[in-house]
C-alpha cells in the first residue's frame, strides 16, 4: 500500500512539473528573437554565488544586451519549478524577467538561457570506474559510444553558446546604430527648427521696422 501511495504522489508531482514547464518548441533561428521579446533583461555574465538551500544566485554582468540596470551585479531566485537555478559557477547567457520591484530576476526554463557548459542542473555523480580487465568488449564499446555522444553534446552546446553571443552582439550594435540615427535625426530637426525660427524672426523684425519708418514718414 505504501508503495502505491508513493507512486501516486510521484506521478502527481511529475504531472504538475510537466504542466508548469510545458514550453513551446522554437527553432534555432527564432529562439533569440523570441527570447529578446519575452525578456525584460538579457545579458552575458558569470555566476559568482549560488545558495542551493535558499535557491538564490548572483551574476556579475559582463555585457548587457537589453534592459536598464545600473549595478554590475544582479541577484536571482528560483521562484517556481520551471525556474532555472544555475548550479555551476560559469559563464552564462541569460534571458530573464524581474521580480520584487526589479531587484531580483527569474530565469524561466522555457527561455533560451544557457551556460557555457551543459549539465548545469542536478546530476548524480558518475559511478566508480571499473577495472578494465573486468569490462567486456560490449561494455567498452558502449562506454566509448557514451563518451563520443557526450563530447558531441558539449561541442554543440559551445557552438550554440557562441552563436547566441554573436547574434546578441549584432542585435546590440544594430540597436545602438538606430539610437544614433534617431539622435542625429533629432539634432538635424532641431537645427532646422532654429534656422526657420531665425528666418521668421528676421522677417518679422524687418516688417516691424518697415511699418515704423513708414509711420514716421507719414507723420512728416
Amino acid at each position: 500500500m505504501k508503495l502505491k501511495y508513493l507512486l501516486l504522489i510521484a506521478t502527481l508531482l511529475l504531472t504538475n512539473y510537466s504542466f508548469s514547464c510545458e514550453c513551446m518548441p522554437i527553432d534555432k533561428e527564432n529562439m533569440i528573437e523570441k527570447g529578446l521579446k519575452q525578456s525584460e533583461i538579457v545579458f552575458y555574465g558569470e555566476v559568482i554565488k549560488v545558495d542551493s538551500i535558499k535557491r538564490t544566485f548572483t551574476f556579475r554582468i559582463i555585457e548587457l544586451f537589453k534592459g536598464k540596470y545600473n549595478s554590475q551585479y544582479i541577484k536571482g531566485k528560483e521562484f517556481t519549478s520551471c525556474s532555472i537555478l544555475p548550479i555551476q559557477k560559469q559563464l552564462w547567457i541569460v534571458y530573464a524577467n524581474f521580480k520584487k520591484d526589479k531587484t531580483i530576476i527569474d530565469i524561466s526554463g522555457c527561455s533560451p538561457s544557457m551556460g557555457f557548459k551543459p549539465y548545469q542542473n542536478y546530476f548524480l555523480p558518475p559511478p566508480p570506474p571499473k577495472d578494465p580487465l573486468l569490462i567486456s568488449k560490449d561494455e567498452k564499446i558502449n562506454l566509448l559510444s557514451n563518451c563520443v555522444w557526450k563530447l558531441k553534446y558539449e561541442n554543440q552546446n559551445i557552438q550554440d553558446w557562441i552563436y547566441h553571443l554573436e547574434k546578441l552582439r549584432a542585435y546590440k550594435t544594430f540597436e545602438n546604430q538606430n539610437l544614433e540615427k534617431e539622435k542625429q535625426s533629432k539634432i538635424e530637426s532641431y537645427s532646422q527648427y532654429i534656422i526657420i525660427s531665425l528666418i521668421v524672426n528676421i522677417v518679422l523684425f524687418l516688417t516691424l521696422l518697415f511699418v515704423i519708418l513708414k509711420k514716421k514718414n507719414f507723420a512728416k
